[in-house]
């Protein structure tokens, strides 16, 4: 029996998105799957600021496999140029077809510029693609890894879901894609861009809401060793590291523990697996005999 795909106009409300997220292992709690609702029945981009590893980009993942739609992914970076992230021309291939059609005796000037501008030599970055592919999620990932030049490109293509290409004209979307913008906030985005988008800040789990996301994700996982390892993360996020564990990081250690055959938080596989948590040496040498990785609950 075929499964029917889910548009946002079939969500009724945040509970049933939440519902059809935990289905899918993604425990969001009320603020975020309101937020997500909203941005879905209202065709408007979701911003998502948080500490690296607390499930920013996830949550895209995870809408679409909700929609049953394919997630398109831009991840951002220092010098990122819109021709990177909308469409660049295939110069090969336009090349390959002029000296074709120069070799068979077809070589009108007129006619072949407007043959090498055709659509099929034009490669489409993730924002057209976007743009072309209904439905659709685009996950702009870090965009505040981005040059603050790039956040003007983005805008505008988020204001009207439509890329203009000089040589064909304007290309729009028949149904906007759903856009989710991630920032791990190390430095300030712009409010234009903001203004555009529904905004939520992602906190970590609470200790009881870890300890769940540990037993949906790696069902292996003994409770206990569940409660052990959450605490243990909770504990650590409030110590001042350089660089706190996300439930990315949580995740990787509680499989690196099952890997080694673990059933409890044992100070000596701790320290041994640290690495898996923790990925600064400053970070390391903090947390070593201080028992912060002690299996206390919470």
């Amino acid at each position: 029996m075929l499964r029917r795909t889910i548009t946002a106009a079939d969500l009724a409300s945040p509970g049933q998105l939440s519902e059809l997220l935990d289905r899918r292992a993604y425990l969001a709690d009320e603020g975020l799957a309101t937020a997500a609702f909203l941005a879905l029945r209202m065709g408007r981009p979701l911003f998502l600021e948080g500490e690296a590893g607390v499930g920013k980009t996830e949550l895209a993942r995870t809408l679409a496999d909700v929609l049953d739609a394919p997630l398109i992914r831009l991840q951002c970076y220092e010098g990122l140029e819109g021709s990177q992230a909308l469409y660049d021309w295939d110069f090969a291939r336009q090349l390959l077809h002029l000296k074709a059609a120069e070799a068979g005796g077809g070589a009108d000037a007129a006619r072949l510029e407007g043959e090498v501008h055709d659509r099929r030599f034009l490669i489409a970055r993730p924002l057209l693609q976007a743009v072309e592919t209904q439905p659709s999620v685009l996950l702009v990932d870090e965009v505040d890894r981005a040059d603050v030049e790039f956040e003007a490109i983005l805008l505008e293509v988020l204001s009207d879901f439509a890329i203009s290409v000089p040589e064909l004209g304007t290309i729009r979307a028949r149904t906007p894609p759903v856009v989710v913008l991630t920032s791990n906030r190390t430095r300030e985005v712009h409010d234009a861009l903001k203004r555009r988008c529904l905004y939520h800040w992602l906190e970590h789990p609470s200790f009881e809401r870890e300890v769940e996301i540990l037993l949906r994700r790696l069902p292996e996982c003994s409770r206990t060793l569940a409660e052990q390892v959450a605490g243990a993360a909770g504990r650590l996020r409030g110590a001042g590291l350089v660089k706190p564990p996300g439930v990315a990081e949580t995740l990787d250690w509680t499989e690196a523990l099952l890997t080694l055959g673990a059933r409890e938080l044992d100070p000596g596989l701790a320290a041994a697996t640290l690495g898996a948590l923790l990925k600064h040496r400053e970070d390391h040498e903090a947390v070593r005999g201080n028992g912060l990785l002690g299996a206390s609950r919470g």
